[in-house]
């Protein structure tokens, strides 16, 4: 059995894209890059929206005429290990074209905990928005959230406004270029009260 994180990269004030939708303020380090190679380690299943399905289809293959570099072709390779569950209702069956990614329409807290119940290990569902319902349904057990130094004033919200949850911090690192990587567990957050 598995169990269920969300990972964000967020500005000061709690963005993960800006006004426009760019998210490029975050773009990670060599140093925060390594550490995601590192963690990718645990992860075997990824819940993507459309838009982040899109995205990653870079790490399929080293694209022609660039040299990826050692920790790019690990995570390539990682990458490509993953089951990764598109959730989308405009893509096509046909677009989902390799044995280890599958589609579902409908993303449904049901089906969120079904993936995440026949996972191996780790399940990581990625985006604010395709996470928000089973943030608020405290599905998540695990949150890492890597903290640029940028006040962005508006955009996407990395979490839902009306999510309610205790955590725990766990581990916290800062990086070299001032990220700061915060990662909380909602697991036993108040073991008191389970009493």
């Amino acid at each position: 059995m598995g169990t269920l994180s969300f990972t964000a990269t967020v500005s000061v004030d709690g963005y993960a894209a800006g006004p426009d939708g760019d998210f490029q303020f975050g773009a990670p380090s060599e140093q925060v890059f390594r550490f995601h190679v590192e963690r990718m380690a645990a992860i075997s299943t990824e819940i993507l929206g459309r838009r982040t399905y899109d995205l990653m289809h870079y790490w399929e293959a080293e694209p022609d005429g660039e040299d990826w570099c050692d920790d790019e072709r690990e995570f390539g390779r990682l990458w490509q290990g993953l089951d990764i569950v598109a959730a989308s209702s405009t893509l096509t069956a046909d677009e989902i074209t390799r044995e280890n990614h599958r589609l579902v329409t409908q993303l449904t807290l049901d089906e969120i905990a079904r993936i995440t119940e026949q996972a191996p290990g780790e399940v990581e569902i990625f985006g604010p928005t395709t996470a928000a319902p089973a943030i608020r349904a405290g599905l998540v057990r695990d949150f890492r959230f890597f903290i640029v130094p940028v006040i962005l004033g508006s955009g996407l919200r990395a979490l839902p406004e009306d999510a309610h949850l205790d955590l725990r911090l766990i581990e916290s690192r800062v990086f070299e270029n001032g990220v700061t990587m915060l990662h909380y567990s909602a697991d036993q957050a108040n073991p008191a009260d389970a009493q």
